[in-house]
């Protein structure tokens, strides 16, 4: 090998044997990725569907999760924003996928980042101080390995300079999955299902609870619930997923 290779020549060089040996392909279209190209590749990169929803107080999808909470109790409106829309026929849904379905901690973790620093940005989540994943039942979790919900969540919490309560909430009951059922089923299938794990949670003021994907938002409002019971009125409870779908 040339001694005159500078470091950023010889990662690039072995990078691209990488790619002769293992293509990288991006997961949107499936073209060759270049060198300098991660994930996506360039174009589909620009083509984002982004949200933009992080600056928003109220949005589409922040006002379809504040209207499925309880409405029997005050509440502090529920910031909620995605990176991303994601619809069934985008190959953008394949990024959510990769991490779900595939264990693409790599392409996870990255879209996670663009999620956080997108929050980490907007003065709505500055006070964050306590981001909660959506768990996985015991069995579940065991038998995939590990929680998707996490992976994003703790990319976010760096993002935002906040602790990642991984264990604070626990799915007490396996729960069909959600894919196919209806915004009533969903409701009722995930009613009850979710308790804190602590007598004592931490403090906090604003608590960001993270999942991959946002559809009717039933999950996360079981979830709100059970943390409402420990937290006052006073503790804003928001939401952020990597894509959210439907708006």
């Amino acid at each position: 090998m040339d001694p005159r290779l500078t470091g950023l020549d010889l990662k690039t060089s072995l990078s691209a044997l990488l790619d002769l040996v293992l293509p990288r392909v991006c997961l949107v279209c499936g073209r060759p990725l270049l060198p300098q190209e991660q994930h996506l590749c360039t174009e589909c990169l620009a083509d984002l569907p982004e949200t933009r929803y992080a600056p928003l107080g109220h949005n589409p999808m922040a006002d379809r999760f504040n209207a499925v909470l309880d409405p029997d109790e005050y509440e502090p409106y529920a910031y909620a924003a995605a990176l991303f829309h994601y619809r069934a026929d985008s190959g953008y849904k394949r990024i959510p996928q990769a991490l779900k379905y595939h264990r693409n901690f790599p392409a996870g973790r990255a879209f996670a980042r663009m999620l956080g620093e997108r929050l980490a940005a907007s003065p709505l989540y500055a006070d964050v101080d306590l981001v909660v994943p959506v768990p996985l039942h015991w069995s579940r979790h065991w038998r995939r390995g590990y929680n998707q919900a996490a992976v994003i969540a703790r990319e976010v919490a760096r993002s935002l300079g906040a602790p990642c309560a991984e264990r604070l909430l626990r799915r007490r009951r396996r729960t069909r999955s959600q894919t196919r059922l209806s915004g009533a089923a969903k409701a009722a299938n995930v009613a009850g299902a979710f308790v804190l794990r602590r007598i004592s949670p931490p403090a906090a003021r604003h608590i960001l609870l993270v999942d991959d994907v946002f559809t009717t938002g039933a999950t996360l409002a079981a979830c709100h619930r059970a943390l409402r019971q420990a937290y006052g009125p006073q503790v804003r409870i928001s939401a952020a997923t990597l894509a959210a779908v439907g708006d």
